[in-house]
């Protein structure tokens, strides 16, 4: 059966083939594509995984399995667990790096 032209993108996730991302310890796997100036992303964060990087992009972050630990470079620090989420600008907003000790897979627009 053929599938009628969709007036919006459906993404099959495991279709997507990942990338692999190193992280200061662990890594992460990112599937994702574009949407016209929209990236999309299933990210997954191994065990014990840490950010190489302190990030200050705008996106919007929803926790799918796991626990995430989120820092900002002011020192607080926020664990989100399923059904969480949050968002960020890029105008100014506090600069952030992730962290898991479990495992964790997120959905990320940005």
């Amino acid at each position: 059966m053929k599938i009628p032209d969709l007036p919006f993108t459906v993404t099959a996730w495991d279709d997507v083939i990942p990338t692999q991302h190193a992280g200061v310890t662990g890594e992460a796997l990112w599937r994702s594509f574009h949407a016209g100036d929209l990236r999309v992303r299933v990210v997954e964060y191994s065990a014990g995984y840490l950010a190489d990087h302190w990030c200050d992009r705008g996106h919007v972050l929803f926790v799918l399995e796991g626990e995430l630990h989120t820092e900002l470079k002011d020192g607080r620090t926020f664990v989100l667990t399923p059904g969480m989420s949050y968002q960020v600008s890029d105008f100014g907003d506090a600069a952030h790096r992730s962290s898991t000790k479990t495992g964790v897979k997120l959905f990320i627009v940005d």
